[in-house]
C-alpha cells in the first residue's frame, strides 16, 4: 500500500520546469531509491514533498491526507522527516543536545511553561533526552553523545544528522545523498544503519549518487531525467533499462 502518493506535480522556476507532470508512489516500508544524473529534479522533489518549495500544481497525498502546499514545519508535523547534502548541524553543541533539538517539532508545552520552566516543561524536556539516548544508542553513536558534534568524524557527522530527522518521529524519512563523501568502511556502516531504519517500519525514501550502494540497497528505484520519470522498477530492471543507461551516459 502507498504511503504516499504524487499526481501529475510539476515545478517550475521561471522557464525551468524542474518536476514535469510527475506521477510517483512510494510503498509503506520500502526503500525506494530516487537516480538520475545531474538536474533530473530529485533534489526539488524531495523539497516539495518536505514543503521546502511549493509545487506549481498537481498533488501530494501522505497518509490520506492531501498535503499539497504545506509548510516544512506542517510535512515535519505530520510524519515526513528530512535529511540533506550538506551537513546541517550544531556544530558547537554535544551530540545529544543535536538530537533532543530534534524532538521540539513537536514540542507541546506552551511558550511561557517553557520560559518559567513548569513542570510540564521539564517533563518534555526529560522525556526528549530519554529519547534521544535510545535514539543515539539504536544508531550506535551513544558512546559519543557528550562529545561537540564538530569533533565527530564525517561519517558520524552524516549519522547524527540522520538521528536529527528521526527525532522528528517520521514514517517517511527522506535521505538526500546519505553516502555523499564516504569511505567504503563509513558507507556500508550508513547502508546497515538505513536498513535498520526501515526495519523499524519507516519508510525510506533516498536520493543518492552511490550507483552500486543504490542498487544493493533499495528495493525499488525510479529514474527521473529533466524532471520526468523515465524508468521505474526492480534494481535489476534499472540496471539494464536502456532509457537509463542513455540518460547517464549518452548511449547504450
Amino acid at each position: 500500500m502507498a504511503i504516499l502518493q504524487i499526481r501529475d506535480l510539476c515545478k517550475r522556476f521561471g522557464g525551468l520546469m524542474a518536476i514535469d507532470r510527475l506521477d510517483l508512489d512510494i510503498l509503506d516500508s520500502e526503500i525506494l531509491g530516487v537516480i538520475g544524473p545531474n538536474g533530473a529534479g530529485k533534489t526539488t522533489l524531495f523539497n516539495l514533498l518536505c514543503g521546502v518549495h511549493f509545487p506549481t500544481s498537481g498533488r501530494i497525498v501522505f497518509s490520506g491526507e492531501d498535503i499539497t502546499g504545506l509548510e516544512a514545519h506542517e510535512a515535519a508535523q505530520r510524519g515526513i522527516g528530512r535529511t540533506f547534502q550538506a551537513n546541517i548541524l550544531f556544530m558547537q553543541s554535544t551530540v545529544i543536545d543535536n538530537v533532543i533539538t530534534g524532538f521540539h517539532v513537536n514540542y507541546r508545552a506552551a511558550p511561557w511553561k517553557v520560559l518559567f520552566h513548569s513542570r510540564a516543561a521539564k517533563e518534555e524536556d526529560r522525556i526528549a533526552r530519554q529519547r534521544a539516548l535510545e535514539t543515539l544508542e539504536f544508531m550506535g553513536l551513544s558512546s559519543a553523545k557528550d562529545e561537540l558534534a564538530h569533533k565527530l568524524p564525517y561519517g558520524f557527522q552524516r549519522i547524527l544528522g540522520v538521528c536529527l530527522a528521526l527525532a522528528t518521529n517520521p514514517k517517511l524519512l527522506l535521505l538526500d545523498e546519505p553516502l555523499a563523501g564516504m569511505n567504503p568502511v563509513e558507507t556500508d556502516t550508513m547502508m546497515h544503519v538505513i536498513r535498520g531504519i526501515r526495519d523499524k517500519g519507516i519508510t525510506i525514501a533516498l536520493v543518492e549518487h552511490n550507483l552500486k550502494a543504490t542498487m544493493t540497497l533499495c528495493d525499488r528505484i525510479t529514474v527521473l531525467n529533466y524532471g520526468r520519470k523515465i524508468a521505474e522498477g526492480l534494481p535489476a530492471e534499472i540496471r539494464m533499462n536502456k532509457d537509463v543507461i542513455k540518460a547517464y551516459f549518452g548511449k547504450e
